[in-house]
C-alpha cells in the first residue's frame, strides 16, 4: 500500500510554482498562422498549423501570459475571380461565404483566434497602400517591362498559378508557375517548360507588360544578417534560406494585371497588387482590426511576434515577408515556426484514393479532439511531414487516449463520488508527488520548445504512474475496513488529485476534455499555477470523455468517378420521345450525355443545373446518339429528381464518405448492381454518404429509399 500521512514538501503542495512571471507575463506577443485561401473548405492538412498554433497559444495563456491570436482569410487573386465568375456569384459573395465556412470549422476543432478576420478588408487596404508609398519613398519600388503569359483562348493575362509545366530547375512535371511544390523554388509562369492554360488547357504566349517591382535583392545582406542572429529559427530551415541567398535575389514583382480581384495599385487603372504583397500585410491588418495598439506589436522591437507556417511557403515568409517589413520600418517575427505536410496512410492526400477529408468529412466520423491529440503526439519544432494512418489513428485513440487517460480519470472521480459522496476528505502525501513534479516540469519545458510530442510522452508517463498507484492502492479492498479505510480514503484524494493535474497539463492539446474533467470536479480555468497534489476535491457527476472508435471502413473503393456538372443546353432526342441530349460542363471538358428526363423536366428547367455526373461510365448510344457517361436522379416510382451540387463547382469530384473512388472504366451492368438509396433528402452508398468538398448531395421530392440511376 502506497505511503501516506507524510509532511507534504514544497514541490508537493504547489508543482506550478515553478512558472515564470513577471515581465515575461505581460511581454507583448503576436501568434498567428498562415492566412487560409478563401476558395475552399479547411481540410485536415491544413489542420495540422492550426492545431499546432493553438495548443501554443493554449499553453501561453495557461501560464499566464497574453499573447494575442490572429488569423484571416486569404481573399484575392485569379482563382477568387475565376471560380465565383463560374459560380454566377461575386468575388466578394464568394469570400464571405468561405470566410463563414473557416470560422465554423476552426471553431468546432476548438481553434481559439482572438480575430479571424479578412484580407479583403479597409485595414488591409490602407496598409498594403502604406507599404506601396513607403517603398516607393525609400526606393525600392521601381517600374520595368516583362514579359507575361496571355492566353488568347482565354483572353486575359494569366497569374501564374494560371500556368501549369515543367519545372526548369528539377524537371518535376505539372508544376504551378508560382513555385514548384518539389524543389521548392519560387518561379514565374515564362520560366516554365511546355506551359499550359489551367483555365482552358491551351497553350498560351507570351507579351510584353510593364509592371512593379520591389528591390529584393538590396535586402540580401540584411536577411542573411536577420537569418544568422536569430538563433530561434529551425537549422534546417535556416540552411534552406542560406541556399537560396547564395544564389543570388532576384526582384520581386508585386503587380499583376486586370482582371484580378485585388487591391488597385493608387494612381493605375488596371494594375493590382500581387496577392503575395498584401497577403501578409493581412497579419498586421488584423491585428489593427483587434486593437488600436497595433503598433504595439509590429513597430516594436521588444515585441514578440511568432508565425506558423507550411514549409511550402517558405520563401515568402523568410525573404519577401522579412525584406518588406525591413523595408517599410516594421517589426521582424521573432520566431517562424515550420511544419511538414501532412499525409494519409503513407500517402499525399488524394481524392481519388478517398484520403482527401475536409474538415467537416472528419467530424462525421470522429470527435474532434481525437484529431488535436493525434497531431500533437506528432508535433514538435523538428520540419517533419505528418502521417495520419487511419489504423495507427485508432490504435492510439483506443489505446491511449481512452485506455490510459479517460479511464483513468473516470476510474477514479466515479469511484470517488459512488463511495466517498464525491469528497474524499484525506489528502495522501505521496514520495510518488515529487517525482510526477519533475514530469510536469519538463512538460513545461517541452511545450515551451513547441515540442508537442515531447510534452504529451511526459504527461502519458504522468497518467500512466497514476494508472498503476490507483491499481496497486486498491481502495476498493480496504475502504470498509475500519483499520484501512483512512488509507483507502487518502488513495482516492492523492489519485483524484493526479486526475486534476492532468486536466490542466492537457488542456492546451484537449480543452473540452480539460473542461469537462474540471466541471466534475466543480472547477473551471484552471492555470499552471494552479497544479497541486493538496487539493481536497469534489466530485459531482462523474462521467466518461472519450469512447472508443469502432472498426475502420472498408477499403474496398467507391467504383464511381463522380463529378459535378453544369448542364450547358438541353435539346430532343432526335430519334426518341422520352430523351434529352444534353451538353455539361465538368470543368475541364465539356460531355454529351443522353438522360431519360424528358417527361420529368422542361428543357428550360435544366439548364444551368449542377448535377452529379458518372464520368468512368463507358461510352453507349442510345437511340442512335452517343451518351458519354450519365447523370444521376432518384426515382421513387412516382416521382424522377435530379442530384444537385448547387454550391460546388463544375468539375469538383463527388466522394462516397470514407472511401477511395475508382476511376477505372465502369460498365452499364456493373453500374446497375450498386445500390445507391435516397435517405433524408441525401444520397448513400451503403452507408456512406454522397457529397463533395462543398456540401452532401441532396436530392429533392423524392421519398426514402428512392433508388438513384
Amino acid at each position: 500500500m502506497p505511503a501516506s500521512q507524510k509532511k507534504r514538501t514544497a514541490a508537493q503542495r504547489k508543482p506550478g510554482g515553478t512558472a515564470k512571471k513577471g515581465n515575461n507575463a505581460t511581454e507583448k506577443l503576436l501568434i498567428t498562422a498562415a492566412l487560409p485561401y478563401a476558395n475552399a473548405g479547411i481540410h485536415i492538412g491544413h489542420l495540422v498549423e492550426y492545431v499546432q498554433a493553438d495548443i501554443f497559444v493554449r499553453f501561453l495563456r495557461l501560464t499566464g501570459k497574453k499573447p494575442l491570436f490572429l488569423c484571416a482569410s486569404d481573399t484575392h487573386g485569379t482563382p477568387i475571380e475565376v471560380n465565383a465568375e463560374k459560380l454566377g456569384i461575386t468575388p466578394e459573395a464568394l469570400v464571405r461565404k468561405f470566410n463563414h465556412e473557416h470560422r465554423e470549422d476552426f471553431a468546432a476543432f476548438h481553434i481559439s483566434f482572438d480575430d479571424f478576420y479578412t484580407t479583403h478588408s479597409p485595414e488591409n487596404k490602407e496598409l498594403s497602400e502604406l507599404f506601396f508609398r513607403e517603398l516607393q519613398k525609400n526606393g525600392f519600388i521601381h517600374k520595368k517591362k516583362i514579359n507575361v503569359i496571355f492566353c488568347r483562348m482565354c483572353r486575359r493575362v494569366l497569374p501564374d498559378r494560371y500556368v501549369r509545366g515543367t519545372c526548369p530547375h528539377c524537371g518535376t512535371l505539372d508544376q504551378y508557375g508560382d513555385v514548384c511544390e518539389s524543389c521548392g523554388l519560387a518561379l514565374k509562369g515564362t520560366d516554365l517548360l511546355n506551359p499550359k492554360c489551367s483555365i482552358c488547357s491551351s497553350t498560351p504566349q507570351q507579351k510584353e507588360r510593364e509592371h512593379y517591382f520591389f528591390t529584393l535583392h538590396l535586402f540580401a545582406e540584411k536577411l542573411r544578417a536577420w537569418l544568422e542572429d536569430n538563433r530561434s529559427l529551425q537549422p534546417e530551415i535556416r540552411n534552406h534560406i542560406r541556399e537560396w541567398l547564395d544564389k543570388g535575389l532576384e526582384d520581386w514583382c508585386i503587380s499583376r494585371d486586370g482582371p484580378y480581384f485585388g487591391f488597385l495599385i493608387p494612381g493605375e487603372k488596371d494594375k493590382y497588387f500581387y496577392v503575395w504583397l498584401d497577403a501578409p500585410i493581412g497579419y498586421i491588418a488584423t491585428t489593427k482590426h483587434f486593437t488600436a495598439r497595433w503598433q504595439d506589436y509590429w513597430k516594436d522591437e521588444n515585441a514578440a511576434i511568432i508565425h506558423f507556417i507550411g514549409k511550402d511557403i517558405t520563401y515568402f515568409h523568410f525573404l519577401f515577408w522579412p525584406a518588406m517589413l525591413l523595408a517599410a520600418g516594421f517589426t521582424l517575427p521573432k520566431d517562424i515556426v515550420v511544419h511538414g505536410f501532412l499525409t494519409v496512410n503513407g500517402e499525399k492526400m488524394s481524392k481519388s484514393r478517398g484520403t482527401f477529408f475536409t474538415a467537416r468529412d472528419f467530424l462525421k466520423l470522429y470527435e474532434p479532439e481525437t484529431l488535436r491529440f493525434y497531431y500533437a503526439l506528432h508535433l514538435s519544432k523538428r520540419l517533419a511531414d505528418v502521417d495520419l494512418n487511419f489504423e495507427d489513428f485508432r490504435s492510439v485513440v483506443n489505446n491511449t487516449l481512452v485506455a490510459n487517460i479517460a479511464n483513468f480519470c473516470y476510474r477514479v472521480l466515479s469511484f470517488a463520488e459512488k463511495n466517498y459522496g464525491g469528497k474524499p476528505a484525506a489528502v495522501a502525501d505521496e514520495p510518488l508527488a515529487a517525482e510526477l513534479t519533475a514530469l510536469m516540469e519538463q512538460a513545461r519545458r517541452l511545450y515551451e520548445a513547441y515540442d508537442f510530442k515531447g510534452a504529451l510522452a511526459a504527461i502519458l508517463a504522468i497518467s500512466d504512474k497514476g494508472n498503476a498507484y490507483f491499481q496497486e492502492a486498491a481502495p476498493w479492498k480496504g475502504k470498509d475496513n475500519a483499520k484501512s479505510a483512512g488509507a483507502a480514503q487518502a488513495a482516492v484524494a492523492f489519485a483524484a488529485n493526479i486526475v486534476r493535474n492532468l486536466s490542466i497539463l492537457l488542456s492546451p492539446v484537449l480543452p473540452k476534455f480539460a473542461e469537462t474533467i474540471q466541471r466534475q470536479l466543480g472547477e473551471k480555468g484552471l492555470q499552471w499555477g494552479d497544479l497541486s497534489f493538496g487539493k481536497k476535491v469534489i466530485v459531482k457527476g462523474a462521467q466518461p470523455t472519450f469512447t472508443r472508435i469502432g472498426q475502420l471502413p472498408a477499403s474496398a473503393p467507391f467504383p464511381l468517378d463522380l463529378r459535378v456538372g453544369r448542364i450547358i443546353s438541353a435539346e430532343d432526342h432526335p430519334n426518341a420521345d422520352k430523351l434529352y441530349v444534353l451538353q455539361v460542363d465538368l470543368g475541364k471538358e465539356k460531355r454529351q450525355l443522353v438522360a431519360g428526363l424528358r417527361q420529368h423536366y422542361e428543357k428550360a428547367a435544366l439548364k444551368g443545373r449542377h448535377v452529379v455526373v458518372v464520368a468512368n461510365l463507358q461510352p453507349a448510344k442510345l437511340r442512335g446518339v452517343e451518351s458519354q457517361g450519365m447523370l444521376l436522379a432518384a426515382d421513387d416510382g412516382s416521382v424522377v429528381s435530379v442530384l444537385e451540387a448547387p454550391k460546388s463547382a463544375p468539375g469538383d469530384a463527388v466522394h462516397a464518405a470514407g472511401f477511395a473512388s475508382s476511376a477505372a472504366p465502369v460498365a452499364f451492368a456493373d453500374f446497375t448492381r450498386l445500390e445507391l438509396r435516397v435517405r433524408n433528402g441525401k444520397v448513400f452508398w451503403n452507408s456512406a454518404h454522397l457529397h463533395t468538398e462543398q456540401e452532401d448531395i441532396t436530392v429533392a421530392g423524392v421519398r426514402d429509399g428512392a433508388v438513384v440511376r
